[in-house]
C-alpha cells in the first residue's frame, strides 16, 4: 500500500506543538491595515490555535504531523 500524501497546503499552515495543539497564523493581515487599530494588528502577529472541533479535520490534512 503507498504512503499517505501530506496536503502541501496544510503543512504551510499548520504547525503541531509538543503537546499537540495546532498552532495557526490569524487572518485579516495582508491588506486595508490603515484602517484597523494598533491593538488589533498587534494582537493578529501573535499565532492562534485551532479549536477541538477541528482537529480531527487538520490531523486528516497532516497524516504524520508536522513540527
Amino acid at each position: 500500500m503507498p504512503k499517505m500524501k501530506t496536503k502541501s497546503s496544510a503543512k504551510k499552515r499548520f504547525k503541531i506543538t509538543g503537546t499537540g495543539k495546532i498552532k495557526i497564523g490569524k487572518a485579516y493581515r495582508r491588506h486595508l491595515l490603515t484602517k484597523k487599530n494598533r491593538k488589533l494588528k498587534r494582537h493578529m502577529r501573535q499565532t492562534g490555535y485551532i479549536c477541538a472541533a477541528d482537529h480531527p479535520g487538520v490531523m486528516r490534512l497532516l497524516p504524520y504531523g508536522f513540527k
